[in-house]
């Protein structure tokens, strides 16, 4: 059987790093081998990851493979959705006017501030006694 022409793309936000390729299908988006609705069980989260291919009008003609690895359930959602709108981009130049008005080809710069000796975290501080 030959494989299907694959396109990827590689999204990230926060600590989450996300592999994505598309391929021609049925619409069916997997990550980490589970289907989008068991993995991402918040419907908000689902909403997000289907975004570039809603705004693009492409969920039922391409399916979405995904691996996702580090951060937390939402920050790897972010780096699904940054990742599909990337592979779509690979797939389809004549996307980018859409992608880019609806702010999902930008990586969403803010991270986590290191944590500072001498502190708990990186502003709490430890309570201060007077007496």
């Amino acid at each position: 059987m030959e494989a299907a022409e694959q396109f990827a793309g590689t999204g990230r936000r926060k600590r989450a790093v996300a592999r994505v390729k598309i391929q021609l299908g049925q619409g069916v988006i997997t990550v980490n081998t589970k289907p989008v609705d068991d993995y991402f069980p918040r419907s908000s989260l689902q909403q997000i990851v289907r975004q570039p291919l809603e705004v693009t009008q492409t969920s039922s003609r391409f399916d979405v493979i995904v691996k996702t690895q580090g951060g937390g359930i939402a920050g790897q959602a972010g780096a699904v959705r940054h990742g599909i709108a990337r592979a779509l981009l690979d797939l389809d130049e004549s996307f980018r006017e859409a992608l880019r008005k609806n702010g999902l080809l930008t990586r969403d710069p803010r991270e986590k501030e290191s944590k500072k000796y001498g502190r708990k975290r990186a502003r709490k501080r430890f309570q201060f006694s007077k007496r």
